[in-house]
């Protein structure tokens, strides 16, 4: 892990003077080079942690930092260079009338010159699949590809970190699956944090470390393994553990005794192999 890249210190937020805090006294920190997952039931502050990183909110308690930097108004065009965000419904990020034209907008804002424009536009549709689509017009993508389209509209901008707030949440298992992939070989290309918010517990289960939001506070952080170890705790804020972790139980009480806790497919089939094996 690498120096620490988003710094939250004692933050806290609420949408208005008399209403209830959506996020009180939440401390953590994100290094540069780190997948990152924040969980938590509806209305737990998980999306409003994503528009205090990127500037579309600003704590009124407590200061974040950003490589450094303490998001305020006075900040707000530096901060975001460093972060980009992809939100859960991409025909709200689109504003060209072609992929091209929309991944060039952010360059145009940021005064990118047309040489080095250019070649960011190539190299970020290229990265996401979508470098033959580059005439087409967005609203005639599927979902899947729309996302990849939003993807590589961050990615032009050469953030330090890409936040992903539910941004396969409208998409079908495929076009989820998909997208992480995606996600994975852009972050492994360009050594970028990533930050993802999320329900999807197979999203959950590839990041680094877990964030786990309960009532605007942070209740704990470990790594996937063993925050799906915490069952009991996770249900009784109302979330779940992957479809894996539930058949590993499943199985040891049904007199399959494995060695091991499985988080994922690929672990579940070797833990069986392995028993089958040494029968």
């Amino acid at each position: 892990m690498e120096k620490s890249l988003i710094e939250f210190r004692n933050v806290s937020f609420r949408y208005g003077e008399n209403q209830p805090w959506v996020l009180e006294n939440v401390s953590f920190q994100i290094a540069s080079d780190e997948w990152v997952a924040i969980i938590g039931h509806n209305g737990s502050g998980k999306s409003t942690i994503a528009k205090l990183m990127n500037g579309l909110l600003f704590a009124q308690e407590g200061e974040i930092l950003v490589d450094g930097l303490p998001v305020n108004e006075n900040t707000i065009w530096e901060v975001r260079k460093k972060v980009g965000m992809v939100f859960q419904n991409p025909d709200n990020q689109f504003v060209g009338t072609t992929v091209r034209d929309d991944v060039a907008f952010g360059l145009e804002n940021r005064g990118v010159q047309r040489e080095e424009m250019l070649k960011r536009m190539e190299e970020s549709l290229n990265a996401v699949g979508m470098k033959e689509y580059a005439l087409h017009e967005p609203h005639r993508l599927s979902g899947g590809q729309k996302q990849r389209v939003a993807i590589a509209s961050v990615m032009a901008i050469s953030p330090d970190v890409i936040i992903l707030d539910e941004a396969t949440a409208m998409l079908d298992p495929k076009g989820r699956q998909e997208i992480m992939k995606t996600v994975q070989s852009v972050k492994k290309q360009k050594n970028l944090a990533l930050v993802t918010i999320t329900h999807d517990l197979n999203e959950v289960v590839q990041a680094e470390r877990v964030i786990v939001m309960n009532q605007g506070k942070l209740l704990f952080e470990a790594s996937p393994r063993d925050v799906f170890k915490r069952k009991a705790e996770l249900r009784e804020i109302g979330l779940d553990t992957p479809f894996t972790a539930k058949m590993a139980e499943e199985l040891n009480k049904r007199g399959v005794v494995l060695t091991g806790e499985p988080i994922n497919h690929e672990e579940l089939l070797e833990e069986l192999w392995t028993l089958h094996s040494n029968r």
